[in-house]
């Protein structure tokens, strides 16, 4: 997923020893969360609409590639010191086939999940993004 607001991997690593696979993603200063719980941070009207922009940018360029994210929420929204938003954490994201099979409900962190995964649908699309 290129896009300039959406994480860049930059290239994996592999551990001979543990066999284990480690992705290595471009450094980002800060998440949403992170500075929104910060004492005396407060964001200004053009800054929300800023990452707003971003973020909805970043989704539908998911989305219109076929990608599910699942699990929006402040700590996996990253900015740099230029304000410049990224989407990272992909973990619980899934392809998304219309009319195909059912998927779980169990995804996005149950603090922001919406009403339609609470309640057990099987049966969604972006709209949970």
């Amino acid at each position: 997923l290129d896009h300039p607001n959406v994480i860049k991997l930059e290239g994996l690593v592999t551990s001979r020893m543990s066999c284990s696979l480690y992705l290595v993603f471009e450094y980002m200063e800060h998440d949403l969360a992170g500075l929104a719980a910060s004492p005396g941070v407060k964001f200004t009207e053009p800054q929300v609409k800023c990452y707003m922009h971003q973020l909805l940018s970043g989704l539908e360029h998911c989305h219109n590639h076929g990608v599910l994210h699942r699990d929006i929420k402040g700590s996996n929204l990253l900015l740099d010191n230029g304000g410049i938003l990224r989407i990272a954490d992909f973990g619980l994201a899934t392809i998304f086939y219309p009319n195909k099979h059912p998927m779980t409900s169990r995804v996005v962190t149950l603090w922001y999940r919406p009403p339609e995964l609470l309640l057990g649908a099987t049966d969604y699309g972006v709209g949970i993004d």
